[in-house]
């Protein structure tokens, strides 16, 4: 049992969380058996093997917020007043409110233990159609595909100050997914805008150029998926006479360090969820012309909007789950594992860099 102290002015009236009322868990309700029974025949030529992992996911979603399914009772302390606490499910990118509960920790966490005082950028990588799918077969490239944008945007960000033991620090978010959910792998990057020396300074470099890292992003992941054995050298030297590449980098504006509130919900955007349930209509079979079930899906500006079939919809879903226990963030450079476990060792962690801006042009 749970104890709480009694702080009704603060916390107001517990509601527990009813996700049966909603479109999005009814259609799953109606159609995850449907899906997996035609899986192999229907989708897995597009999208791959059924991984067993999601049928797990979905049945915990389906318990999510039941009190059937196990539950906390909770009690405060002072009067005495009880109730019962469903178990969540934590799945990702699956259960809207568990996964936005982790957004909003994620970006707590993220500027409050990684992220330094210091200028950030936000820079996104992203892929050509011709090469998407090998990541949704071999969901391990997408970790490789990281480091790929790692040791470009490292080795970029490096020689833009002139300190041979610069380093610079950088979050990584896997995203697979775009517009209207098709599968569509890229990387969301914080990075600093600048490098770290170990003088305890923190040098910013100047207005970066997206374009000069494009070439070089292009090389890293190509030679990576030939070392894997996904392309060979006549698709190479195919992709290289496209007029227009399809790879790409954005680079955003500064976010200084006096802007606390823009730095987190840019950590909470890099791990976003890959649907939102606001903006799906679910209309079940008995609803429809044609007798079948349907989603409607809006854009994010509510201009547009795209008419699935239920167990389409729910297909190109469930491409967007990430294996247990598979990283989706990781970190690197002066924000690695690595080097923060050093500095936190030495008693080095707590200190504030002093700024300085760099001398290159």
């Amino acid at each position: 049992m749970l104890n709480l102290a009694h702080q009704h002015q603060d916390a107001g009236i517990y509601r527990p969380k009813n996700p049966q009322t909603s479109g999005y868990f009814r259609c799953v309700q109606d159609h995850f058996e449907q899906l997996q029974m035609h899986w192999q025949d229907r989708y897995e030529p597009r999208y791959g093997f059924w991984r067993p992992y999601v049928t797990d996911v979905i049945y915990r979603y389906l318990g999510c917020g039941d009190l059937h399914f196990g539950f906390a009772r909770v009690k405060c302390q002072q009067c005495g007043h009880k109730y019962l606490l469903a178990y969540s499910c934590k799945r990702r990118h699956f259960c809207p409110s568990c996964h936005q509960k982790r957004v909003v920790e994620f970006g707590e966490w993220l500027c409050a233990e990684v992220l330094k005082q210091v200028p950030h950028r936000q820079w996104v990588f992203s892929l050509p159609k011709r090469l998407r799918i090998y990541f949704m077969y071999n969901r391990k490239l997408l970790a490789k595909l990281s480091r790929c944008a790692w040791k470009v945007l490292g080795t970029y960000l490096k020689q833009s100050v002139p300190f041979d033991d610069a380093v610079a620090g950088a979050a990584i978010a896997v995203h697979t997914f775009g517009d209207f959910q098709q599968y569509n792998p890229h990387l969301h990057l914080i990075a600093t805008d600048g490098c770290f020396t170990r003088h305890g300074t923190f040098t910013k470099g100047p207005a970066p150029e997206p374009k000069d890292l494009q070439e070089l992003f292009r090389y890293e992941v190509l030679k990576m998926l030939k070392a894997e054995g996904k392309i060979n050298d006549a698709v190479i030297e195919n992709m290289l006479t496209w007029r227009h590449s399809g790879f790409n980098v954005y680079c955003g504006p500064t976010i200084w360090p006096n802007n606390d509130q823009g730095l987190e919900d840019l950590a909470r955007y890099i791990i976003r969820a890959c649907f939102s349930a606001e903006r799906m209509t679910y209309l079940p079979a008995k609803d429809t012309l044609d007798g079948q079930a349907k989603v409607i899906y809006r854009s994010k500006d509510a201009r547009t909007s795209k008419t699935f079939e239920a167990l389409d919809w729910l297909a190109q879903l469930v491409t967007h789950i990430p294996n247990k226990s598979e990283h989706m963030v990781r970190y690197y450079g002066y924000y690695s594992n690595k080097s923060r476990g050093m500095r936190k060792k030495a008693g080095m962690d707590d200190q504030v860099p002093a700024l300085v801006e760099s001398a290159v042009v």
